[in-house]
């Protein structure tokens, strides 16, 4: 078990930046299309994270032309260029999964830390 541990260390990212659910985030991916590579920005709230070491991801909602689009990232995947914290959340839930029945202003206000 020694030497798993060992290989799942040098798999982990070192410059990891903090952040809870409730959280608005911008998660800037790397894309590549053909030979060439780009940063998309996805940008939304985050309504839930799971798992620890290697195997953590978090999950991102945002509201785009109406309609709702969520996106599952792992933290320690090197197609995560960075993660930019926009405005803290103040929630009182470990998930939001509540926000996918709202729509509109609703379903991105979270009350921010103050």
């Amino acid at each position: 078990m020694d030497i798993i541990t060992k290989i799942e260390q040098e798999q982990l990212k070192q410059d990891v930046v903090n952040f809870n659910v409730g959280d608005s985030v911008k998660v800037h991916t790397r894309v590549v299309e053909g030979g060439k590579e780009r940063i998309q920005i996805f940008a939304g709230i985050v309504i839930a994270k799971r798992g620890s070491g290697v195997n953590a991801a978090f999950t991102v909602r945002k509201i785009s032309y109406g309609e709702g689009v969520e996106r599952v990232f792992p933290v320690h995947t090197p197609r995560i260029s960075k993660i930019e914290v926009t405005s803290r959340g103040k929630v009182r839930r470990a998930k939001l999964h509540y926000l996918r029945g709202r729509v509109g202003k609703r379903a991105t206000a979270v009350k921010s830390a103050s």
